[in-house]
């Protein structure tokens, strides 16, 4: 018996898929009960758009971006463990398929919703799945598209209109709400439904070495606060305070059909068939396209993955203790490395190494996959 998740908005979500095939269907009797019934791993839908930490080319990898793709069907390309993204573009997609064992089909944005409902609807004749879920980290999927806290609108809505298309059932799932900093807890609550399970340690577990690496925020927080961590996180960018509550490692169903109702990007994009038309839209509706962001930035993130980068331990133990001074008097109680990362100037390439060093140095405080602010004297 085949399940089938969609990650809405690759990355992180994709890591997430696997935590709830892991929660809902793994075969730990400690998790299910001894008699529960046990099922094969999920076959995970998921585009290939890491962000310019991972990957300095801008937008989501089509097929043509990677080497070692395996077909499962006529239109259906999975990424196995030996494929690799063609160079300069990079992708966390193999080294997944590599230290999970679910598979990991790839979405091809680049036809649109118009393609990508085609591939969903090849990938379930395929499968002929006995449930098919549409997943998405933080609740981003559920706004209207004219939020000025929202960043990356498009990958969710364009997965949010092609499964609405096919002729299944399609359960919209909301894991963490509010963990990817773009619509408050607060805006999300009405619109989520019934709480379908919550996090809890053993239940992350089992994607504890792949949180060591990825950089997802999002599903990282969700790992988390699995574990207990409560507090405000600060992560990318600007500094955006996260919440960490009671709440973050829940996992809630939503209505599909009010989400693409109140979604405006989502109707507009429900016949497109191309990634420029895709984001000509994003343009009217929501103001930008995250893709062009990309690739204004795109560049120097090519020029810093070339440039050879040594980290030095005391100016970085010096540089972290002046940025957890400034964020604790904020109130931030945790961080991610991705925001250490970025705060002392460390590029991308160099992001697990300073992870190390940081472990290393101060090992209690190492909130995996999380950093904790040591407290004011």
């Amino acid at each position: 018996m085949t399940r089938l998740i969609v990650a809405a908005g690759g990355g992180g979500d994709a890591v997430a898929a696997a935590m709830l095939d892991t929660a809902l269907h793994g075969d730990d009797p400690a998790l299910h009960g001894e008699k529960a019934e046990r099922a094969g791993p999920a076959v995970i839908l998921t585009y290939a758009w890491d962000r310019l930490l991972v990957d300095p080319v801008a937008g989501p990898r089509a097929p043509s971006d990677f080497t070692g793709l395996r077909e499962l069907a006529s239109g259906v390309l999975a990424v196995p463990a030996t494929a690799a993204p063609v160079p300069p573009a990079g992708s966390t997609l193999p080294r997944l398929a590599a230290e999970l064992p679910h598979t990991f089909v790839l979405i091809d944005a680049s036809r649109g919703v118009e393609g990508v409902t085609a591939g969903i609807r090849d990938l379930v004749a395929h499968l002929a799945p006995e449930s098919i879920d549409l997943l998405d980290v933080g609740g981003d999927i559920l706004a209207r598209g004219d939020e000025p806290t929202l960043q990356s609108p498009l990958a969710d809505a364009l997965t949010l209109a092609a499964c609405s298309r096919i002729d299944a059932p399609v359960r919209l799932l909301v894991a963490g709400p509010g963990l990817d900093g773009e619509i408050p807890v607060d805006d999300l609550r009405p619109r989520l439904g019934e709480r379908v399970l919550t996090f809890g340690p053993a239940q992350v577990a089992a994607a504890d070495r792949v949180l060591e690496w990825h950089p997802s925020e999002a599903a990282a927080m969700l790992a988390a606060t699995a574990r207990g961590e409560r507090g405000v996180c600060e992560v990318r960018g600007s500094g955006l305070q996260v919440p960490l509550s009671d709440g973050s490692p829940g996992v809630h169903e939503a209505d599909l059909g009010a989400a693409l109702h109140r979604n405006e990007l989502a109707r507009a994009l429900l016949t497109s068939a191309s990634l420029d038309e895709a984001e000509r839209h994003s343009r009217e509706i929501c103001g930008y396209s995250e893709i062009d962001y990309e690739r204004e930035r795109s560049a120097a993130a090519l020029r810093a993955e070339s440039t050879a980068f040594e980290l030095d331990r005391d100016a970085v133990l010096e540089g972290l203790d002046r940025f957890e001074s400034a964020a604790r008097a904020r109130g931030v109680t945790h961080t991610s490395f991705r925001r250490i990362t970025e705060v002392l100037g460390v590029p991308g390439s160099a992001r697990l190494a300073l992870r190390d060093l940081l472990i290393e140095a101060r090992p209690e405080q190492y909130a995996a996959p999380l950093w904790r602010l040591r407290r004011p004297a």
